[in-house]
């Protein structure tokens, strides 16, 4: 297969592009400026030929590339974000290409303090004589999840200009607000039309991955006795003191992310505010096992349930959220999905690496809202970080990727 690529081109321009999502604002998108790339691809889908590339009010981008056979092929969608963490700057991203990378340290420039370390980042050996991009030091790079973005209009773009290669219909779609956990809250799934669908949001060179953590997020809420401080003598009873108390009695040995890995689950605290009368705890709650997610719940509930008993007038209550489940469950009712995707990662040249994420995708839900939809990868790295990185080979590997799988499904309908 005779690819001029385009990938690295389109992910430099992207990069620049700023678009964080900001968990504190309600709108849809909940930044603007994300909308500053959807407009892009829009126009650069259009160039491309796609007419019906649009982009909804909500920053949502659709676009289909008509299938080119006779065959009656379901309908496959790709899928990446434009949004980038709001854990790290995003503005101002200046995108540096080391070439023939030889396996140093890598310094960036705006930040002698940022160093890539090869003993930190262990898939940096298998880039030897790749093309390195990384950020300059000042802000993260975005390759979570521009690669993504890049690597599906690169793949699109061969598709269309090459009609010698089969396909059945495409589907493209780019959403907001996924490092938020709202990428496809407002999706519209008719506009989508589809079957099945790949998230193209993974790390390392030939990972994909059907498997995701279930996750819950739970409040709890604790009402204390506030009373004037200078007379408080057996009569206050802070929920300030009483929810720091609860949290100090969360597991650290076990089940909290500094201590787990692989398929372990934990219990996360994420914020906890309030005053001497009320207070509140967030956390979230993680497994890739639904019945040991609401064990763990139960355990923390229980924990809370017998500190707040020391104290009389206190009360503490619990609200929990499902916020995704693991799209295991459904991916496996379709094992031509995964199958399909695999073969696709062989035929690029590469080894697939099976893996499951300790965290969950756009695909998680999409895999609930009726559309399957496990995860290739994307060559990201160090995400959400300054040290952020990502090979052109890599994406150059992931457009294959793509093409095969579009290829795969029209010759096996």
């Amino acid at each position: 297969m005779n690819i001029e690529y385009t990938v690295s081109q389109r992910f430099l321009k992207y990069v620049q592009i700023d678009t964080q999502s900001d968990p504190l604002s309600s709108t849809t998108p909940s930044t603007e400026k994300q909308k500053n790339l959807g407009r892009l691809l829009v126009q650069e889908l259009q160039e491309m030929g796609i007419l019906n590339a649009e982009m909804d009010e909500n920053g949502y981008v659709y676009a289909s590339l008509p299938a080119n056979t006779a065959k009656n092929v379901p309908v496959i969608f790709f899928c990446s974000h434009m949004d980038t963490s709001p854990d790290c700057s995003g503005k101002d991203v200046k995108p540096i290409i080391h070439r023939n990378y030889q396996g140093k340290d890598i310094i960036l420039p705006d930040d002698n303090s940022i160093v890539i370390r090869q003993d930190e980042h262990p898939d940096l050996k298998h880039q030897l004589g790749n093309d390195i991009i990384t950020a300059s030091g000042k802000t993260l790079l975005g390759a979570d999840n521009k690669a993504g973005i890049a690597e599906i209009m690169d793949a699109v773009l061969f598709l269309k200009t090459h009609p010698e290669v089969k396909h059945g219909e495409i589907k493209i779609l780019f959403t907001p607000d996924e490092e938020i956990g709202r990428g496809v809250d407002k999706v519209n799934l008719h506009k989508l039309n589809a079957q099945f669908g790949y998230t193209i949001d993974g790390e390392t060179l030939g990972s994909f991955e059907d498997e995701t953590f279930s996750a819950d997020g739970m409040e709890i809420i604790i009402e204390g006795v506030s009373t004037h401080p200078g007379f408080a003598k057996g009569k206050m009873e802070s929920a300030l003191k009483i929810a720091a108390e609860i949290v100090a009695n969360l597991p650290s040995d076990r089940l909290s992310p500094e201590s787990t890995s692989g398929k372990q689950g934990f219990v996360h605290p994420t914020n906890i505010s309030g005053e001497v009368e009320q207070a509140k705890i967030q956390l979230i709650i993680r497994d890739f096992e639904d019945h040991l997610l609401e064990a763990h719940e139960n355990e923390v509930k229980s924990m809370a349930l017998n500190i707040v008993s020391k104290y009389p007038n206190a009360k503490v209550s619990f609200e929990i959220k499902e916020q995704y489940r693991n799209m295991k469950k459904i991916i496996d009712l379709h094992p031509q999905v995964s199958s399909f995707a695999l073969e696709a990662i062989k035929r690029a040249g590469i080894t697939p690496k099976p893996q499951h994420i300790r965290g969950g995708t756009d695909g998680s839900r999409l895999s609930f809202m009726g559309l399957p939809c496990p995860n290739i990868f994307a060559g990201e790295h160090a995400f959400h970080s300054k040290q952020e990185w990502v090979s052109i080979q890599d994406m150059e590997a992931a457009v294959r990727t793509i093409i095969n799988l579009a290829m795969i499904w029209e010759e096996r309908a």
